[in-house]
């Protein structure tokens, strides 16, 4: 069985490769003070970084389940996803409204993709 765990610490692993499909855990902003635009933008760009280090990126997601601490931050996230998604690359997703971790956070997202070949 092919299984590699990347980044891995007590509690989990920030990627999990299982054959060719890529696991990423919960990715959320690099500045937690900022505004939902700025959480979005450096959550996004985390997911980048690692789903390149795994041997992935944005074109080979296959879903995408977003969280957010209040359903009338989804437009202006929205604005952010839509320019970040590649055209005709839209994974499955999902998005819910939900307590987050630390209360300045404002959204989380968590990614599974195929790696690129």
């Amino acid at each position: 069985m092919s299984l590699l765990r990347h980044e891995t610490g007590t509690r989990m692993s920030r990627a999990v490769v299982h054959h060719d499909t890529v696991y990423l855990c919960g990715q959320v902003a690099k500045d937690p003070h900022a505004d939902i635009t700025g959480q979005t933008e450096t959550m996004l760009a985390k997911v980048d970084a690692l789903l390149e280090s795994v041997g992935s990126n944005k074109h080979h997601m296959l879903s995408a389940t977003l969280y957010l601490k209040d359903m009338a931050l989804l437009e202006a996230m929205n604005q952010v996803w839509d320019t970040w998604v590649p055209k005709g690359c839209a994974p499955a997703r999902a998005c819910v409204e939900a307590k987050m971790a630390s209360p300045e956070l404002l959204v989380e997202i968590s990614i599974v993709a195929a790696v690129a070949k």
